[in-house]
């Protein structure tokens, strides 16, 4: 019995050690940014390379080749929104940055295709190339052993993503339409609430029957603001019907019906017809 046992203890004991895993730290460990620019974010994913006594540009990472901007798999970027990379639109969503290095100047590729580990290769299409441009290798002063992206000189407008590593520095210079965005919400602001707002706030007062006064008001400005539409007609031919003004509810319900008819709809004409035949019946 003790055999048994004893068999059955060494057996476990196989059985966890084989099923071990020795841990150790990644040679190039990952890393994620994330950094708010003017009105949007930029989130930039990448595995950090140590120089460990190589030299880097033009033997590690050959001159006139395309290099992933990193190590394992591809460095990626990802725009909450549209911006202009090295001078170019780039819609939101992520992207691969690859890089191939020069003596004096790199060309930049931002690619749409985040699948691969390391450089499309054989595999690179143009139409997948997103933005494409040439940036100036500069001299760094002091050493960088490890890889480094990190973002620099933030402006409302912009910011700078630098690479820096061994003596050199590059830099993407990213840049963002936050004035648009910020005259746009002024204006939009200042005007007051939009078409869509005053229609909500009448259907609102005339479906729980408060204000008909002030619903017929709020239902006429959505009107004004945002042109007249089949469905807000006949909000308004509602209001009107139950205002006791069935000659003007009438009216509505007809221009209501004309507009659904020119755009294909069949319900509103329907809802409509009967609505015209009650307030007849009123008036």
């Amino acid at each position: 019995m003790k055999k048994i046992l004893l068999l059955g203890a060494m057996f476990m004991a196989f059985v966890s050690l084989s099923n071990a895993q020795i841990k150790t730290p990644p040679a190039s460990p990952l890393c994620k940014i994330s950094q708010e620019v003017g009105l949007i974010k930029v989130d930039v994913e990448y595995s950090r390379p140590s120089a460990k006594g190589r030299r880097i540009y033009g033997e590690l990472v050959p001159f006139g080749q395309m290099w992933r901007t990193g190590a394992n798999a591809s460095t990626k970027i990802t725009l909450s929104d549209d911006a202009t990379i090295g001078g170019v639109a780039v819609k939101k969503g992520t992207y691969a940055i690859y890089a191939t290095p020069g003596e004096k100047d790199w060309t930049i590729v931002i690619y749409k295709n985040t699948e691969f580990w390391g450089v499309p290769g054989d595999q690179f299409k143009e139409e997948d190339v997103a933005a494409k441009f040439t940036s100036s290798a500069y001299a760094l002063r002091d050493y960088v052993e490890t890889l480094t992206l990190t973002f620099a000189n933030l402006r409302n407008n912009g910011a700078d993503l630098e690479l820096n590593w061994e003596n050199t520095r590059v830099v993407i210079p990213i840049t963002v339409d936050t004035d648009g965005k910020v005259m746009s919400t002024i204006k939009s602001t200042m005007e007051g609430p939009a078409a869509g707002d005053y229609y909500s706030a009448a259907r609102y007062y005339y479906e729980e029957k408060k204000d008909l006064a002030k619903a017929l008001e709020w239902v006429d400005k959505s009107l004004e603001k945002g042109g007249e539409k089949f469905w807000i007609l006949r909000l308004k031919g509602n209001i009107l019907s139950d205002l006791g003004r069935y000659k003007d509810a009438v009216a509505t319900f007809e221009k209501s019906t004309a507009l659904a008819v020119k755009e294909g709809n069949t319900d509103y004409p329907r809802m409509n017809e009967k609505s015209i035949a009650d307030a007849k019946k009123r008036m």
